[in-house]
């Protein structure tokens, strides 16, 4: 028999995508769209169609069952250097909304009804794309303000999502999947749809995200180059000939010194540092070829 108490215990695998990538921010990315959509159920636009739902649940899950997300419509900026956003929801839901949306004014909400029963209609295909544009506009427009902060440009025009010419593929398990969480007011059921972010865009949320752990840190001072931060002067001696003082008054206006140049000295406060070669460069002596003093 053994005893489990005494296994070692099994070694973290890191995740290479976390490496380097301010992922410990994306519940806070997740609270702030959980907010914006919450918001944006009650505007008259999102309103026409989700009178009665209400905001249960965000976060970033895994990727739902095929079975259960179905199709997925794929979002993309008109330039498509923004990043693509991937849409699916539960059928059930979707119906919901559909006949929310087309079924008889101030009449009772329907009773729940096996999605696998009714057949598929293009007025529920349009619909399924018209709610996605929504709310992936919704979680583009929070890319877009995170980044016009990060980069104080608080007037930036958001980016507008377009519907994709060709269906995404369903995200991989290693990809990013915002899972939304819906309940009908009236009749308690709830209803799950996703939001998948292509590396793009994950790139532009975590973009976005930076300035909020920099401002989690002390503000550090701007790196300086050595060279601006430590000022030092230093003095070439070229040339030096020991004269006697009779030679020295001896002199006159005019006369010429025989000396050799050599290495020159280089000198810091009198004490000499390097040795240099002397050299002419359009008209002025440069010093060059360094070493160090023995």
């Amino acid at each position: 028999m053994t005893n489990k108490t005494n296994l070692p215990a099994s070694p973290q695998v890191l995740d290479p995508r976390l490496l380097g990538r301010p992922v410990h921010l994306l519940p806070h990315f997740a609270a702030q769209f959980a907010e914006d959509l919450a918001a944006a159920l009650r505007q008259p636009a999102l309103r026409r169609y989700w009178d009665g739902f209400q905001l249960e649940a965000s976060g970033f899950v895994g990727p739902p069952d095929s079975s259960q997300s179905g199709r997925w419509l794929g979002f993309t900026s008109g330039a498509g250097d923004a990043g693509g956003i991937a849409f699916a929801l539960e059928r059930s839901l979707l119906l919901s909304v559909l006949n929310q949306r087309y079924g008889r004014r101030g009449a009772a909400p329907a009773p729940s009804v096996d999605p696998a029963t009714v057949r598929v209609t293009a007025t529920e295909e349009r619909l399924a794309v018209v709610l996605g544009q929504q709310l992936a506009s919704v979680l583009s427009k929070r890319v877009d303000a995170n980044l016009a902060r990060a980069h104080n440009e608080p007037g930036a025009a958001s980016t507008e999502l377009v519907p994709g010419s060709v269906p995404p593929a369903p995200p991989s398990a290693d990809g990013w999947t915002l899972g939304i969480t819906l309940r009908q007011a009236q009749s308690g059921e709830c209803g799950q749809l996703w939001l998948a972010l292509d590396q793009d865009m994950v790139a532009r949320v975590l973009l976005g995200l930076l300035p909020e752990r920099a401002r989690e840190r002390a503000p550090a001072r701007p790196s300086v180059a050595l060279g601006t931060a430590l000022q030092v002067t230093v003095e070439g001696r070229l040339v030096s000939k020991e004269i006697t003082l009779e030679a020295l008054f001896a002199l006159k206006l005019g006369d010429i010194i025989p000396v050799t140049v050599g290495r020159a000295d280089v000198l810091l406060a009198e004490s000499r540092l390097f040795t240099a070669a002397v050299t002419e460069h359009n008209g002025s002596l440069c010093l060059t070829s360094f070493e160090d003093s023995d």
